[in-house]
This record gives structure tokens, C-alpha cells and sequence, in this order.
């Protein structure tokens, strides 16, 4: 809905939470240009909105409450405490933003046949600049609901678990699937992600010609166009992953991308997709017990398992859980038809 502005129960609640601070993209230093990088903790920095205020760039998405008349206000012109409500765009006559986002996301379940999230960006154009504001429509993703049995995860024995995330993408269950390649923890260094990449280019190729699908597990952002910030495979290099795992890297934050370096292959391929948190204690990748087994194949940073039984891969899509489980261990709570 995009027309409708959130709204708190109570003033106090409003005030206590609304956004005080932003994120903004430095790129100049003393008045002299400086080159952005490609870090992104480099090139922003967090601001008081006063900043954004003193900008002019507040006035669109901003209002203030007056405490004289203990009510909010749409702009930013009056004396009181600067909030960000997104009324002028939302409600207001800055350009007709609500209704260019409920045609796109129309546009989008009819070419979809399902609901759909999209990422964009806007240049507002000030009242005293003739010149239109611009909206860019970077990405949709769909977001089906699948169909088939719904599988509830029960409490599972951290010992009988490979895999638990408590983010996840995909649905259902994925059945058949005997083969493992994860990317060493113990001897991941980011500055040879490329060269990773590559080890599992020919892995991948292998199991892709004998028929095997399997499970990828690595560090970082997947296909992340910084190599510091992840393993940088294209799409052909990993081909063959039926569950994908995102795991945290130890010496630095790094924001999990969840699948959108490949979201239409994730999606229309039915593929699962993990984040593994850094902050979640019960997220977890069993590292020891992969490196206690036997390799089908290993290189310098990559490891492939083959097991002589499926993997037991279950996505419940309502509690936001998926698992891998040990051969011979189930987490079946139960299963219900659609």
C-alpha cells in the first residue's frame, strides 16, 4: 500500500521511534573530489537528519512535531523535533510516487503470475529546479509461495545437524542430492577469493557433467563484484548447487546478500538459499564434522563429500528455518497438504 504512511499507536511511540539518523554517500573530502571505492564502509557515513535538514534534502520525506500543539506535522519549515515520515512523498505533491510504485508492482504480478518486491531509486527534484524528479527501477524479484506439502521442522540435536539457518529462501524439501563442496574455513583468505572461484569452476564441472547435484557452502557475499567481500562466481561456476549457504567471514562484517547476485536463477530454479548469521548463536555450520570426512575430491581451498545417502534439505517457509541434516537424521516435525 504504497499511498498509506505508517503509523505508531501513540505520539510517544511515533517520537521514540522514528528515524533520527542516515546513512550518506561521502564523496567529497575539503572540497576536493575523492574517488569512491568499492567498500562500502569506506563511502558512508551515518548523519543526524539535522545534516539532511541543512542539505535540503529532508523537506520531502520529513515532519516535525510541535510540542505547543503535541501533534506531527508535514514539512520541515516549523520550529520543533525533526522526524522522517515520508509524507511528503507519500501523501504529498512532490511527484506522484505512490502512484508509480502501485503501477510498477501491478505491472509485476501480471508478468509474474505472483507477488513481487522491487528495488529502486529516486532523485527528487527540488520546487525551485525545472527540471522533473527521477525514478530508476532497479530490480524485481518474484516471490512465490510454491505449492505442494508443508514441512514443519521439529527441535532438531545440534550433533545430528550439518546446516541451520534461521534466514532462508526457497520452500519445501530438496530430495536426492549426495554431494557436499564447501570452501575451507581454515585456509580462506579473501585476498585469493578469485582464485577459489575457480576451484570450484572445476568441481562444479565435474558434477555437473556426471549428474549430481549438490551443496555449496562458502564464505561471504556469493558472486559479489568485490573479492574482499566474498567469492566472486558467475553463475556457470556454480551451475550445479541445488542449496546454497552463505556463511559469516571472521574478520569482518560483511552484509549477507541473500541470493541477489543470483535471485532469478534462486527463484525459478527452485534452489535453497541459507544465510548463516554472525549474531544468531543457534545458526550454525558443523565444520568439524565435514573436515572428519572422507573427500571425493579436494584442492588448495575446496572440499567435495559424496555420501552414500541423501542429504535430508528442508525449507519451512513459515518460520523463515532451514536445515541440513546428517545422513541417517531426520527434522521432520510434520507434513501437512496445501
Amino acid at each position: 500500500n504504497p499511498g498509506r504512511l505508517y503509523q505508531f499507536s501513540s505520539l510517544k511511540d511515533y517520537l521514540e521511534n522514528s528515524q533520527r539518523e542516515f546513512l550518506a554517500l561521502r564523496i567529497r573530502t575539503g572540497g576536493i573530489n575523492r574517488q569512491i571505492s568499492s567498500r562500502e564502509d569506506i563511502n558512508l557515513e551515518k548523519l543526524d537528519i539535522e545534516v539532511a535538514q541543512e542539505h535540503g534534502t529532508l523537506t520531502a520525506v520529513g515532519s516535525v512535531y510541535s510540542p505547543e500543539n503535541d501533534m506531527i506535522i508535514e514539512g520541515t519549515n516549523r520550529p520543533g523535533v525533526k522526524l522522517v515520515s515520508m509524507a511528503g512523498v507519500l501523501a504529498g505533491n512532490y511527484f506522484a510516487f505512490a502512484d508509480v510504485l502501485n503501477f510498477l508492482l501491478k505491472v509485476g504480478v501480471i508478468s509474474f503470475s505472483c507477488h513481487v518486491e522491487i528495488e529502486y531509486a529516486v532523485n527528487l527534484a527540488s520546487f525551485s529546479e525545472k527540471k522533473p524528479s527521477e525514478f530508476a527501477f532497479l530490480q524485481i524479484r518474484p516471490m512465490p509461495f510454491g505449492s505442494g506439502p508443508k514441512i514443519s521442522i521439529g527441535e532438531v540435536d545440534p550433533g545430528e545437524v550439518i546446516c541451520l539457518s534461521h534466514n532462508v529462501l526457497g520452500y519445501g524439501s530438496l530430495s536426492g542430492i549426495r554431494d557436499l563442496v564447501y570452501v575451507c574455513p581454515e585456509t580462506f583468505d579473501r585476498s585469493i577469493t578469485v582464485e577459489i572461484a575457480h576451484e570450484l569452476e572445476k568441481i562444479n564441472w565435474k558434477l555437473q557433467h556426471n549428474g549430481h547435484p549438490y551443496v555449496l557452502i562458502g564464505q561471504g557475499r556469493w558472486g559479489s563484484a568485490d573479492n574482499l567481500l566474498g567469492i566472486p562466481v558467475s553463475w556457470p561456476q556454480i551451475s550445479g548447487a541445488r542449496c546454497i549457504i552463505e556463511t559469516p567471514v571472521s574478520d569482518m562484517d560483511i552484509k549477507p546478500s541473500q541470493g541477489t547476485h543470483f535471485f532469478q536463477n534462486v527463484t525459478s530454479l527452485g534452489i535453497g538459499y541459507f544465510t548463516i548469521s554472525k549474531t544468531r548463536e543457534d545458526d550454525m555450520v558443523d565444520w568439524q564434522w565435514l573436515d572428519k570426512q572422507k573427500a571425493e575430491d579436494a584442492s588448495d581451498h575446496v572440499r567435495h563429500i559424496r555420501f552414500e545417502n541423501p542429504l535430508e534439505i528442508i525449507i519451512d517457509r513459515r518460520s523463515e528455518k532451514g536445515v541440513i541434516m546428517k545422513p541417517g537424521f531426520s527434522a521432520v516435525k510434520s507434513i501437512n497438504e496445501l
